[in-house]
């Protein structure tokens, strides 16, 4: 099956459907089984990720860079923890261990990963899928502006399209393993 790259908030929110619906992903995913790859912390919604994976006996993989183990927030019961000098290498190597990709609820550093690793897949870097799990309609506030990006002319729908957006665990599981990417940028 998949492994999954999840990308999520280091804090838990304050709306318990986030947590709620986090197991619930994460539940489903393990069930089928699939691994997951994440950021390797014991705090907020990625220490849950971790906790439910666990849970269910399922395989976790921990990518952190050494200054955030040092600060001991590094879940301790991960099935490998993967040590990194730096953010960049963080994300590079979750890069090569994922088949797709999800955000989750999260801050900055979500969107970061998220949007870095679509990028990649515009530019056929990769050709994995990039999901954004849309819990509360968290993420449809950032669609809208994504469609005025596309709607002024600085992407390509084809672009958008590319992101897979849903609530559902067994729709998300479905695209991802049936996923086909458009054609690359600047590609002929």
């Amino acid at each position: 099956m998949l492994n999954f790259g999840v990308f999520c908030g280091s804090s838990i929110g304050n709306n318990a459907i986030y947590r709620q619906q986090t197991e619930h992903l994460i539940n489903y995913l393990v069930g089928k089984e699939c691994n997951i790859v994440y950021g390797g912390g014991k705090v907020g919604l990625m220490g849950l990720v971790a906790d439910a994976t666990i849970k269910n006996n399922g395989i976790i993989t921990g990518v952190m860079p050494k200054h955030l183990v040092d600060k001991e927030i590094a879940h301790t019961q991960l099935t490998k923890l993967i040590v990194t000098d730096d953010m960049h290498q963080r994300k590079s190597k979750m890069a090569e261990l994922a088949d797709a990709f999800i955000a989750l609820p999260g801050g900055a550093g979500t969107l970061d990963e998220i949007i870095e690793q679509w990028t990649w897949s515009q530019l056929g870097i990769h050709n994995k899928p990039c999901i954004l799990y849309n819990v509360n309609g968290y993420f449809t506030a950032f669609i809208d502006f994504l469609q005025k990006v596309v709607g002024d002319g600085f992407m390509k729908k084809d672009y958008l399209d590319m992101l897979i957006i849903s609530e559902d665990p067994q729709d998300i599981l479905e695209k991802a393993m049936t996923y086909m990417p458009p054609q690359a940028k600047w590609q002929k």
